[in-house]
């Protein structure tokens, strides 16, 4: 028997149900705001980062130690690896090595420990191309400037740094490592690492002269007795935490330190005809 003809024609007769929106709590979640270098990094990161440093430096030697040990009889190198180790090369490389392990060391508490991307935690945002250049040549004005003042008071005797200009080749290996490696690690360091914690503890201020304070001490070795040097560093290192404060980015610093050491090391270029006279009276005249 056929069911009525009113029961295959009106589905529409079937009890539905009403569509509501979903209750508040069914709602997806709303993506929390990243968090800011200071929110992120604490005393405690800074006393693992200062505690791993002896290890990352004993390392790093001893790395470079056997690389060269290993490598001397294939590449033809005379010097015995007691004076090797005095010669510039090596000790860039050395530099370089112990770079890697400190900033392989800090990606790891980023990453392990905080749970959050490296760069974005210690400030890095990416500039436009016409920011960046900017960030160039105010730090390319900035190395003029210091140059110009510091050459009413050329230096009288040599400080360690000069020594390491000792060759072309040792020249060029300063050049490249100054613009393309040491700008980016100091500034994670001294403007990323320290400034985000400083920052936190004791405020913005506080954070802006003291990591100038810190970065200027860095390189008291370099130009040991050579103090108007150390002075015009503690400026400069002034500048590059002034731009990290006022801008809460990473990245005017790195672009900013970038420019300065590449004027720096263009006109040392310009000045010895290709690094082939001697360097270190154009770097007294500083």
């Amino acid at each position: 028997m056929l069911p009525p003809a009113n029961m295959l024609s009106e589905p529409e007769n079937l009890p539905t149900e009403a569509v509501s929106p979903p209750p508040e709590g069914a709602l997806p979640p709303t993506p929390a705001p990243p968090l800011r270098p200071r929110e992120i990094w604490s005393a405690r990161d800074l006393l693992l980062f200062v505690a791993s440093l002896p290890f990352a430096l004993i390392l790093s030697k001893i790395v470079v130690l056997i690389g060269y040990v290993v490598l001397r009889p294939f590449a033809g190198w005379r010097a015995p690896a007691e004076a090797a180790q005095s010669e510039t090369i090596f000790l860039l490389v050395e530099q370089g090595v112990f770079y890697v392990l400190i900033v392989g060391f800090l990606f790891l508490l980023a990453r392990l420990r905080h749970h959050q991307p490296f760069w974005k935690s210690m400030g890095w945002k990416m500039p436009t191309v016409t920011q960046a250049l900017i960030y160039l040549a105010g730090g390319g004005g900035l190395a003029l400037a210091v140059s110009l003042a510091l050459s009413v008071r050329p230096d009288s005797q040599p400080f360690p740094l000069e020594r390491l200009f000792n060759s072309r080749t040792a020249s060029y290996a300063i050049g490249i490592f100054a613009i393309g490696v040491a700008p980016a690690v100091e500034e994670l360091v001294f403007r990323g690492l320290l400034f985000a914690i400083l920052e936190r503890a004791m405020g913005l201020r506080f954070a802006v002269v003291a990591t100038a304070a810190l970065f200027a001490g860095l390189h008291v070795p370099e130009y040991w007795h050579a103090w108007h040097h150390i002075f015009m560093i503690l400026v400069v290192g002034l500048v590059f935490s002034f731009a990290r404060g006022s801008t809460g980015s990473l990245t005017p610093s790195i672009i900013l330190h970038i420019g300065y050491n590449a004027l720096i090391i263009t006109g040392l270029f310009v000045s010895t005809q290709h690094f082939r006279t001697g360097a270190g009276w154009w770097i007294r005249g500083w």
